[in-house]
């Protein structure tokens, strides 16, 4: 069989064995989002942030249809997606990410969160609070919004003194309804959840990356030990399928070919 056609045969066996990771991960799995994540500030420049944020928030003048509900119902889909494919990962002794560890060995606590959420968030409860008309958190009730920038700006953390300066100075311009204040604690845990979805989504392609890398690895280095001069053209396949090249791609590549063969250099060379 012409060596192209020996490639061609061993790249059709490597997509088929990533095939079920890549629906598994993708299936479900929306685009990336950011973190909420922002500049971390001190309790002193939380209350500035507190003031700038009631001077800038508009609130809708009728009730709004209740999004918090629908959204955590698909946060918890999404993180029990991600669970799932951190088990087969981890059974199948594919490497994951440090952040993946975090999430299949505390999963438990993040069900119980989410089970926590759904208990003191009736349906039509975030309804009768105020919801903010404009701005990224728009259509969302305005204590939902305090609740993100009070774990954006805590590096995902809540302190509860700096929360309560942050909190007192909103209130300073803009006063709470006692739902709002009533509604915290439920909003920093749905906040918090929301975290953990955009971490899972991160780390569900990242899974894949490291999949998909891991096989390419597998299939440069049985090349490398049986027909050397055939490297170039894994290569080029490669190339032409068009790799992710994230930084979980190219970390499990370079990690699965270094010091394995003399052979490898080009692709290591090329990854780099």
């Amino acid at each position: 069989m012409p060596t192209a056609w020996r490639i061609f045969g061993r790249w059709l066996r490597l997509r088929r064995r990533i095939w079920r990771w890549q629906r598994a991960a993708t299936q479900r799995t929306p685009l990336p989002e950011e973190p909420l994540r922002s500049q971390l500030l001190s309790a002193e420049q939380m209350e500035w942030r507190g003031k700038a944020l009631a001077r800038d928030h508009r609130l809708h003048a009728r009730p709004q249809p209740d999004l918090l509900l629908a959204r955590l119902k698909e946060n918890e889909g999404l993180l029990d997606d991600a669970s799932t494919l951190l088990a087969t990962m981890v059974k199948d002794e594919v490497r994951i990410t440090p952040a993946g560890e975090w999430l299949l060995d505390n999963y438990y606590l993040v069900e119980e969160q989410i089970r926590t959420a759904r208990r003191h968030l009736p349906k039509g409860y975030s309804r009768e609070l105020p919801s903010l008309s404009t701005g990224a958190s728009a259509g969302l009730p305005r204590v939902y919004d305090l609740a993100t920038q009070a774990i954006a700006h805590g590096d995902g953390r809540v302190d509860g003194e700096t929360l309560g300066r942050f909190i007192r100075a909103y209130q300073s311009v803009s006063p709470l309804k006692m739902g709002e204040l009533w509604a915290i604690p439920i909003m920093l845990r749905l906040a918090l959840i929301e975290n953990l979805r955009r971490m899972a989504v991160r780390v569900m392609r990242d899974g894949v990356d490291h999949r998909l890398a891991g096989e390419w690895a597998a299939l440069l280095n049985e090349t490398a030990s049986t027909n050397p001069k055939d490297v170039v053209l894994v290569v080029a396949d490669m190339a032409r399928s068009g790799p992710p090249l994230s930084g979980a791609f190219v970390a499990e590549l370079t990690r699965g070919m270094q010091g394995r063969s003399a052979a490898l250099s080009m692709p290591v060379a090329w990854v780099e």
